[in-house]
């Protein structure tokens, strides 16, 4: 819960400095904070879910008691208070802006887990089978790590200029020079 805060946090002062005004300074503006924000959100979350997978398999190799009502509580309440922050970010225009999307990825990591844990939570309380909590991270886990690699990939070409993915400059310059009659021939492309 910490983590999607901090991940809530820095996504909400990248939004609110990004809004600021260029001056003589920063004469392009702050809205590549955004990206920045998502980037450090994305290799956050990566290095969460890392974490987590080394943490799962040590409790393989050395399971630990746990309290399963305990974990249940913990795991229902991170599990409302995600829904009510991916639900936040969603509604906020959150699917173009990539620092949201990284946030929203970041709460959507947690909120898997939160379920995973309360289906951990279960099993060991009728069961008392203890492997079924590192076995449930690693699967999250696994589907948190594409995802937030992908982000991590899309911000870094976002923060390093570079062509976005959709475009393809030898199809445009075709296209425009055969469509264009002024057009003859199309030397350097910036996109």
């Amino acid at each position: 819960m910490l983590t999607d805060t901090a991940a809530l946090l820095m996504a909400l002062l990248a939004v609110r400095f990004a809004a600021r005004r260029p001056n003589s300074r920063h004469t392009f503006g702050y809205l590549r904070l955004t990206t920045l924000a998502a980037f450090l959100n994305a290799l956050a979350l990566l290095f969460i879910t890392v974490m987590i997978v080394w943490e799962a398999a040590h409790r393989f190799l050395a399971p630990q008691p746990i309290a399963g009502w305990t974990m249940m509580s913990i795991a229902v309440a991170g599990l409302v208070a995600n829904i009510v922050s991916f639900w936040l970010l969603h509604g906020g225009g959150g699917e173009k802006n990539i620092n949201l999307r990284a946030a929203a990825l970041h709460v959507l990591g947690d909120l898997l887990g939160s379920v995973g844990a309360i289906i951990a939570a279960l099993v060991i309380l009728y069961t008392g089978w203890l492997p079924i909590d590192p076995l449930l991270s690693i699967l999250v886990s696994c589907l948190v790590l594409r995802s937030g690699w992908r982000r991590l990939r899309e911000s870094l070409n976002e923060l390093l200029e570079g062509t976005p993915l959709q475009f393809d400059i030898e199809k445009l310059k075709r296209e425009m020079t055969r469509n264009i009659p002024e057009v003859r021939n199309i030397h350097h492309v910036h996109l």
